[in-house]
């Protein structure tokens, strides 16, 4: 494989030179420009990227910290901001913590290691002093870390009004909210946007199931209603955890809106293909990332971000999963 060495030699120019030319740093006439490009091209020489990162102080590669990568969430999200990344001219380096602070630490010696220019970060480690220790821009994503440090959130605490609301309005008056873990910021919110506005109604039963994101946790599920069949109304706290409680209540024979109403959370492609289809609350997912990724480059470029944490609205969206 070519090195510079070789590209410097066939173009008869010194290795500086060549350096100058990749990294269109300093002036090199336009006929020796011809030379070395030439070289390049008959070497099929790829310069070398961490060496040109460190010549340069940059490694155009924005660090990127998600929980999990089999959630459509998160792939929807990273599909928003990779775009922008990409617009800028830099490339994503995708971790996943599994939510998991020891694996985030493993990240942080890599990041240290390999430079990188910036960091989304969707984290729930109360070690904040070791990603701002860094000492590169970081923007928060889905939750708020550091009243300090920029976010871009979805208003999770409207979207548990909004399922409230609407199963209070349909007449559901024993009601289970299988929600996300408490060590999960935006699922606090919307549990508590949730509650808070059931409460208001004495005569309505509400119970609490606090499941895990990232496994399967069907037979958590099919556990609960086969033993509470009073149940009539569902708040799920994903779109997956919806169509697992769909399917557990086909199982048990309870039809879905005429015996149960259920309403998820997320509005991911799986919304449209179970049957009956899912009534949600919709998040501005693609939309987060997008907005995540130009925060982060305003602060790159050391540019004044209007907002530093900024709030996107939820929205219901009507489906068959709800009379």
């Amino acid at each position: 494989m070519a090195n510079i060495k070789d590209v410097a030699r066939l173009a008869n120019v010194s290795v500086a030179t060549v350096s100058r030319v990749i990294n269109s740093k300093g002036y090199v006439n336009e006929h020796t420009k011809e030379l070395v490009m030439k070289a390049i091209e008959e070497l099929n020489y790829v310069p070398n990227e961490i060496a040109r990162s460190l010549y340069r102080k940059s490694s155009k590669i924005i660090g990127v910290i998600i929980p999990d990568l089999k959630n459509e969430f998160f792939n929807d999200m990273i599909s928003g901001m990779e775009e922008v990344i990409l617009h800028h001219g830099y490339k994503t380096m995708l971790c996943t913590s599994k939510e998991s602070i020891d694996r985030e630490k493993e990240y942080l010696q890599i990041f240290s290691t390999n430079k990188i220019d910036g960091l989304i970060l969707c984290s729930n480690s109360p070690d904040i002093a070791s990603y701002t220790n860094l000492d590169i821009p970081i923007v928060a994503l889905d939750r708020i870390i550091s009243k300090d440090i920029p976010s871009v959130t979805a208003d999770n605490y409207m979207g548990g009004i909004l399922a409230a609301n609407r199963l209070m309005s349909l007449g559901c008056k024993n009601i289970v909210q299988f929600r996300g873990p408490s060590t999960v910021a935006p699922a606090n919110e919307r549990c508590n946007g949730f509650l808070e506005t059931m409460n208001r109604d004495p005569y309505i039963r509400v119970h609490t199931v606090e499941l895990d994101f990232s496994t399967d946790n069907t037979s958590e599920i099919y556990k609960f209603l086969i033993t509470h069949p009073q149940i009539d109304g569902i708040f799920a706290g994903s779109d997956i955890i919806a169509a697992r409680a769909m399917r557990c209540l086909k199982k048990l024979g309870r039809s879905v809106p005429e015996d149960v109403q259920i309403v998820g959370y997320d509005n991911i492609s799986i919304c449209e293909f179970t049957d009956p289809t899912i009534t949600t609350i919709a998040q501005p997912i693609q939309s987060m990332g997008e907005i995540a990724a130009e925060t982060l480059f305003k602060l790159i470029k050391k540019e004044p971000i209007e907002q530093l944490h900024i709030t996107l609205p939820v929205e219901l969206i009507e489906r068959e999963s709800t009379k």
